[in-house]
């Protein structure tokens, strides 16, 4: 094993939220650590939608703040959220100026459109369909470019490091066969969600939730990790991880039909533009009563499909799909993990030295229900505040305590983690089928102790167990009313000699 010295804030991710805090760090030296080339295996490079953001004259801040407060479902973090909304159009204008290609009006000003449970028209988009990967590959080219950023793309994150007073002092990571221990002033964990624990997802299939999981190992507080939100629309053609078909399908006017041809969610105009947990069980139900669930595109996107929205078309074609022609079978599928590292809106956890950023951290913005194309406001908005307080870090002198790294989980141990996850803790959930997750994460954590995708499951699963309520994207069958008043989860790790180490709810 061996150890370097790096005199900067280290950012474990590559995705939106990592680079964006590495460009603000500067001029203080960064160390980008990602498992992957750059653009690849990031939640970010796949986003659909665009940026959520008050761009045009009958917006605000303020309006786009009352819609991120009411589809959180009570658990939104006001000041949290007036903090994101007001950097909405300053962080696009950025993005735009590193040469993110948004589609511009005729008059030059960034062209919005509307998306489920938006007031207004806000979302700024690439391409129709592009803007996750359009607008991350302009920050790959400035990252590239930047003399204050070295990029390892081959190094996968296996532990922190701590020292005696507890506080993160670097990381353990692997690089092939080589162990790493890079020492630094700050940590920033910008790792990306937990999609992968699902065997139904739209995400990248390596996102496990283990930044959240070596996080909570360490001592750091977890807030909310039952709130996954469930993308209702994903293309079921047998695909792993499952294609996305975006929302702003629906905010043309594509609708949602069973194979009879009748409307999910009612025929209003507007009924298909409901939060995303209420479209999400609509499409789950559909298909649990065998009626299947499907989007139909053919009036309102019809033979305009090809340039208006070319990834979903290219995906529906490579299925052999026409969805100029026909309807476009849907499922809803993990898609974002609203809960994650309890952090601030400069990225700042409870424990010193270590910073969470992006989907892995939980600010309290998106609350139990994340607003549409919000996240990728969040990453960049946040990643540059983050970055910019990791680069003030100088401290950490006590001595540093041991560190190993943790077990790998094997692919049949995963793929069984995996489905239990979707049948027990998916969009329905009740007490046997998330009692039955935990006999199986306790089986798996016995034979392979500390592995972080099984410790993440285990905190989203005894969290839901824990929740007598259904709330936003935690839909409990055998507790379908919402409580009051509405409470945050926060999870730390027992003290004390606990093998394996287990949760505490604290509130």
């Amino acid at each position: 094993m061996s150890r370097i010295h790096h005199d900067g804030p280290v950012i474990v991710g590559g995705g939106l939220a990592g680079l964006s805090a590495a460009l603000e760090a500067a001029p203080r030296k960064v160390l980008v650590i990602t498992p992957a080339p750059l653009l690849q295996a990031c939640s970010s490079a796949w986003a659909q939608g665009g940026v959520a953001a008050a761009l045009s004259a009958g917006d605000a801040p303020a309006l786009h703040a009352a819609d991120t407060t009411a589809a959180g479902a009570g658990l939104v973090e006001a000041e949290a959220t007036r903090t994101l909304t007001g950097d909405g159009r300053a962080t696009v204008e950025w993005l735009a100026k590193l040469g993110a290609p948004f589609d511009r009006d005729a008059d030059g000003g960034f062209e919005v459109s509307l998306e489920a449970a938006h007031s207004r028209a806000r979302v700024a988009r690439v391409g129709g369909d592009g803007a996750g990967r359009a607008i991350l590959s302009a920050l790959v080219t400035a990252v590239r470019a930047a003399d204050h950023i070295e990029v390892w793309e081959d190094g996968r994150l296996k532990s922190l490091i701590q020292d005696t007073t507890g506080r993160v002092r670097g990381v353990l990571v692997t690089r092939g066969d080589r162990q790493v221990e890079v020492l630094a002033p700050a940590v920033v964990l910008a790792t990306g969600g937990v999609g992968g624990l699902f065997a139904a997802t739209t995400t990248p299939a390596a996102l496990l939730g283990e930044g959240m999981a070596l996080a909570w190992q360490a001592g750091a507080e977890i807030l909310d990790p039952e709130f996954v939100q469930f993308h209702p629309t994903a293309i079921d053609v047998g695909l792993d991880p499952m294609p996305l078909a975006t929302e702003a399908l629906r905010g043309e006017g594509a609708r949602l039909l069973d194979r009879d041809g009748r409307f999910l969610l009612g025929d209003e105009p507007g009924a298909d533009l409901q939060s995303r947990d209420v479209v999400a069980r609509a499409v789950h139900a559909a298909r649990v009563a065998g009626r299947g669930a499907f989007l139909d595109c053919r009036t309102a996107i019809g033979a305009k499909f090809p340039e208006e929205f070319p990834a979903v078309f290219s995906a529906c074609m490579r299925a052999g799909l026409d969805p100029r022609e026909t309807p476009i079978p849907v499922a809803a599928a993990a898609h974002y993990h609203m809960g994650g590292i309890a952090a601030g809106t400069d990225g700042r956890t409870s424990l010193p030295g270590l910073y969470a950023v992006g989907e892995c951290a939980a600010t309290g913005v998106h609350g139990a229900n994340r607003l549409a194309s919000n996240s990728l406001l969040e990453a960049a908005a946040f990643g540059r505040r983050t970055g910019q307080a990791a680069a003030s870090e100088f401290g950490g002198q006590g001595a540093l305590l041991p560190v190993r790294a943790g077990v790998d989980l094997p692919a049949a141990a995963l793929a069984e983690l995996r489905q239990g996850m979707s049948d027990g803790a998916g969009v329905v959930r009740d007490a046997a089928g998330l009692t039955a997750l935990v006999v199986l994460i306790d089986r798996l954590d016995a034979r392979w102790p500390g592995a972080a995708p099984v410790t993440a499951a285990r905190l989203i699963a005894e969290a839901a167990l824990a929740r007598h309520e259904s709330r936003g994207g935690h839909w409990r069958s055998d507790y379908p009313e919402t409580a009051a008043p509405a409470r945050h989860t926060r999870i730390r790790r027992k003290t004390g000699a606990v093998t394996p180490p287990q949760i505490e709810v604290v509130s």
